[in-house]
């Protein structure tokens, strides 16, 4: 059976927000500022029309100076388009803090703040100003989402992850008087601005798929098609993880989302499995059969390996692998994946404040080529993204091998490496709060897994790498010759 769902969510200018979106429930809000209280005691406005810049004012800076112009466009886009964020109407010379707020569909709140000194004309401009202090310094146009970082007090462990991709985060921008670090919830903020920021494009479809014995949610971009497609797989955390697939389909992709792990159980489906989703995208009436790529972050790299090089149905036209490694029984199911890592469990490590690192299980790359993928069958152009802080996975180590078997296999050509400096394991869609550790849950235990990745190049590797799988799927799944670098 598959379950239809047709939203439309970035709204027109003259329309109100729709006040259920995919079966979420939300309270019907008019599109002009009226203000709402959090319990952090700001008082915020709601949102704007698309076409409208919108400025919120409030507050003084004494009784003698005006309010300063706060704003923010687009207020409402994707999360992977980047926000111009401007100060403007301020004394020259004027020390001020900007201030971003989240609160997510957990309950927690997030934020970041950057201090910025006003220029000649009385104006700060993130995208060209630098930040002298704060969450990030220098000159970071979205440091005010990619700085997002767990409120004082909060529950440790924390990640943030949409789940709900049928509504918007809104992220709330207010700058303040000085340079502040702390106690912003008792401020009164000169300016006030509100910032949608949705997966989910306009007229993207999103489908729940239960069929052939699938569990997944298909997103088709909007119109007729047909489309190229992508098998997205996550990683070891398992579930059914949305927002990538609802990404890609704003640009342009059918998108399965497939779920293929349990956290509590040993995982039970095969090859078989795999070859019916992708067979399913394949015969979807509105895909170009021949153009179905694989995209893997961390386990799900190993698997679209796999099954790329010995499945006779799974034939991509490209690989996206991110954060992952090809060490694996070759021919085992992925219960036989897993028994490995039990088998290595005591090269298991811990950093200073008992964070697991479990690169090492893997390590030292095997030269026995029954305990690897041989890479070197595969007959697709491949993209491998790595992070070289990964404290999860052994990428880097893991990447070497892969070129050097690509290299002797004759198929240098198919082979390109991303290869970051400071970035960590978890590289997704780009702007999002970075993490180097948080909670994870894999077959019932519970730890807390170190990822890595210093924030600001972690981030500016998620914002590259982002771009640059965008073109390298444009260019093998539509015959697009953008490279973007490549």
């Amino acid at each position: 059976m598959i379950k239809i769902n047709k939203k439309t969510n970035l709204n027109h200018a003259s329309e109100k927000i729709r006040p259920k979106v995919c079966g979420t429930r939300r309270r019907k809000r008019s599109l002009t500022a009226v203000g709402t209280s959090l319990r952090h005691g700001l008082i915020l406005p709601h949102s704007c029309s698309v076409d409208t810049q919108l400025t919120a004012v409030t507050g003084t800076m004494s009784r003698r100076q005006p309010s300063p112009l706060l704003s923010v466009q687009p207020c409402r886009g994707l999360w992977d388009e980047k926000l111009c964020i401007t100060v403007q109407k301020l004394p020259p010379g004027q020390e001020v803090t900007l201030h971003s707020l989240l609160h997510s569909e957990d309950g927690d709140f997030w934020e970041a703040f950057g201090h910025y000194v006003s220029d000649a004309t009385g104006a700060v401009r993130v995208a060209e100003d630098a930040s002298v202090g704060g969450s990030y310094t220098g000159v970071e146009p979205m440091g005010l989402l990619w700085g997002l970082s767990p409120a004082a007090g909060s529950r440790p462990g924390l990640r943030f992850r949409k789940k709900d991709v049928c509504s918007p985060s809104t992220i709330h921008i207010s700058v303040y008087e000085g340079h502040v670090v702390q106690g912003f919830k008792e401020r009164k903020a000169l300016a006030l601005v509100d910032a949608e920021r949705w997966y989910l494009a306009p007229g993207v479809q999103r489908i729940e798929v239960n069929e052939h014995g699938l569990t997944g949610t298909l997103f088709l971009p909007a119109g007729f098609g047909p489309f190229p497609a992508i098998l997205d797989l996550w990683g070891g955390g398992g579930g059914l993880v949305e927002y990538r697939s609802a990404l890609l389909a704003a640009h342009g992709y059918a998108a399965l989302a497939l779920q293929y792990l349990s956290q509590k159980e040993m995982p039970s489906v095969g090859n078989e499995y795999f070859e019916a989703a992708f067979t399913f995208l394949q015969n979807h009436p509105r895909v170009c059969g021949d153009r179905v790529a694989l995209f893997g972050l961390s386990f799900g790299t190993s698997v679209s390996l796999g099954l790329t090089a010995y499945s006779t149905v799974i034939q991509p036209r490209c690989l996206v692998c991110v954060s992952g490694s090809h060490v694996q029984p070759v021919g085992g199911s992925l219960a036989d994946i897993f028994i490995q890592f039990g088998k290595n469990a005591h090269k298991t490590r811990y950093d200073d404040q008992q964070r697991v690192i479990w690169r090492d299980l893997l390590l030292p790359i095997p030269t026995d080529p029954s305990q690897k993928v041989d890479v070197g069958r595969i007959r697709c152009p491949v993209l491998l993204i790595v992070g070289e802080d990964d404290q999860n996975w052994p990428a880097s180590e893991s990447a070497e091998d892969m070129e050097r078997m690509m290299e002797e296999a004759g198929k240098s050509h198919l082979f390109t490496k991303l290869s970051y400096p400071g970035a960590g394991h978890l590289i997704e869609p780009p702007y999002g709060p970075h993490v180097r550790a948080s909670n994870f849950i894999t077959l019932g235990t519970k730890a807390v897994a170190l990822w890595g990745g210093q924030a600001q190049p972690h981030s500016h590797a998620q914002e590259d790498s982002w771009q640059k799988t965008l073109a390298f799927l444009e260019r093998h799944l539509y015959g697009v010759g953008v490279t973007a670098g490549l």
